[in-house]
């Protein structure tokens, strides 16, 4: 019997080994979707495995009140690679939690209620983060959310000025929007809501789940653009598939951020699981080689496609191109045509997030998969 949350595709995933999967009849493909950024090192890398391994052996599980080694040196790393300032860090087992646990720490320090989030922008599916997501089809039957939130138009630096006031604890929003479909937005516009927040005393929150850990080009998106938030989240490839979030937060939020916790917060195998995937992006450099790759792979794609799609964009290897019919015919022929695996972001835009390891090869192969199934 099948879950009944997820619909399941025909693809029965059997193994993984860097870039790509295998199902159970002995079919390769090539994973340009990295199951929503969560590998982004590829599929079990060795040091990751091993480090994982080797904590198993010793100590599965203890709550996070008894110091472990694994969990303190995570600690110390995230606080490392953070953006200056933001290294005060609070573990737990998702994005969403990562994001729920931001705008409590935000409400407390603050303690004020308002909360600005932007159109399109998607946040989780806890209560809290469905709050500040922006599609309905999310929310639908799971009313009412939390209240205090308002939305303003992503991109726009004026409706952002005006919407954060005196009575604002946050604003939170995406670096780069993926699962609004891969939309990009201004330097000048992130340092706007910057300014905005810091003059009225409201925390900036980046959502970095999906462009943090070199996906974008920097080890996060906010390097990228100048910008040092007053909290940043991070999940998804950080445990490279094993559950783990982060939330990342300067000193005022963190010294009164309230009562919160979570049973599972660090685990010593998912903390050592993370420690080595973070020593592997940065000695590898993935975030410089995912900035080479994705420019290559992106300019491939509008050199091929021209007119046939309406636009090509995104960052590093956080890539979205957006068609001119539903993208879901699409990724099924990739899928079973080409055995090249990708995802969507909305009904017409089709998002690339492969691992940080793919070579010009294996865009050079996406992209004639792309070409001929659109053509």
């Amino acid at each position: 019997m099948s879950g009944f949350v997820f619909s399941e595709k025909p693809i029965e995933i059997a193994a993984g080994d860097g870039v790509h999967l295998t199902d159970t009849n002995g079919t390769e493909y090539l994973d340009f979707g990295a199951s929503y950024a969560c590998t982004p090192v590829g599929h079990c890398h060795p040091e990751v495995v091993d480090a994982a391994t080797s904590q198993l052996e010793e100590l599965m599980y203890v709550q996070a009140s008894y110091p472990h080694a694994a969990r303190t040196a995570l600690y110390e790393r995230l606080a490392e690679v953070a953006p200056v300032d933001v290294d005060k860090v609070w573990l737990c087992n998702s994005g969403t939690e990562a994001n729920e646990a931001a705008l409590k720490f935000a409400r407390h320090a603050t303690g004020r209620e308002k909360i600005v989030a932007t159109t399109q922008g998607f946040h989780g599916r806890t209560m809290g983060t469905l709050a500040t997501t922006w599609k309905d089809k999310y929310k639908e039957g799971f009313g009412p959310l939390a209240g205090g939130v308002e939305f303003v138009e992503y991109g726009d630096a004026e409706a952002m000025r005006e919407a954060v006031d005196e009575d604002t604890a946050a604003v939170i929003l995406e670096p780069l929007q993926g699962e609004g479909g891969i939309n990009p937005v201004s330097t000048e516009y992130l340092q706007a809501v910057r300014v905005a927040t810091a003059t009225n005393g409201a925390a900036m929150i980046l959502d970095e789940i999906q462009t943090g850990l070199g996906r974008t080009g920097s080890m996060w998106a906010a390097d990228r653009h100048d910008v040092v938030p007053d909290v940043l989240t991070t999940a998804k490839g950080l445990g490279s598939g094993l559950p783990i979030g982060a939330t990342l937060c300067r000193d005022w939020i963190a010294a009164d951020a309230g009562d919160h916790g979570s049973t599972f917060s660090g685990g010593p195998v998912v903390s050592a699981a993370a420690g080595a995937t973070l020593d592997v992006i940065e000695r590898e450099g993935l975030p410089a080689h995912a900035e080479e790759v994705g420019d290559y792979l992106r300019g491939e794609l509008r050199d091929r496609l021209g007119d046939d799609v309406r636009d090509v964009r995104g960052d590093g290897l956080m890539v979205g191109v957006e068609v001119r019919r539903g993208s879901n015919r699409l990724l099924r022929d990739l899928a079973i045509d080409h055995q090249i695996l990708a995802l969507p972001a909305g009904r017409t835009v089709l998002r690339l997030l492969p691992p940080l390891t793919v070579e010009r090869e294996h865009a050079d192969r996406v992209v004639d998969a792309i070409a001929e199934v659109i053509g």
